[in-house]
């Protein structure tokens, strides 16, 4: 072979491998990046639907502690966020949603509160019906949002 051609040759296979290796690099970059951002999503998503249950869980909390009703309409929606939870959520969060869920029922059943029955309790810390759900919602989320 002349050497001209191998010449050639060898810029040839070098802009191929170059190319490939910018190819490559671009490829790997872009998938990293649509990870990342998939990731940031589904952690928003998630944040949105514990935000939307600690709201209703507190709502109807408050209710329950003036109203003794067998109404379950006003559960619904409750149910409804905690069956969504189920679908992508760890057990973990599941299962503190279900003693949430049930620490407000009880409160419905129970007699109402007057205000100072109110302050006796917060004073015990027995107002603190979300601190599990709420710890375990942390624990997930920066499990989560800490993977590759």
């Amino acid at each position: 072979m002349s050497p001209a051609l191998i010449s050639a040759l060898a810029a040839l296979a070098g802009a191929l491998i170059g190319g490939l290796a910018s190819l490559g690099s671009s490829w790997l970059t872009q998938s990293i990046q649509l990870r990342a951002r998939n990731r940031e999503r589904e952690h928003a998503r998630r944040e949105a639907l514990y935000s939307d249950f600690i709201n209703e869980a507190s709502r109807l909390y408050g209710d329950a502690l003036s109203h003794e009703k067998d109404d379950v309409l006003d559960m619904v929606r409750l149910y409804a966020v905690v069956g969504r939870m189920r679908l992508i959520s760890s057990m973990g969060v599941v299962r503190a949603a279900e003693q949430t869920l049930n620490a407000v029922i009880d409160a419905y059943l129970s007699p109402n509160k007057t205000l100072q029955e109110l302050r006796v309790l917060m004073a015990e810390g027995k107002m603190n019906f979300l601190v599990e759900f709420s710890e375990a919602c942390r624990v997930e989320l920066d499990d989560r949002g800490a993977a590759p």
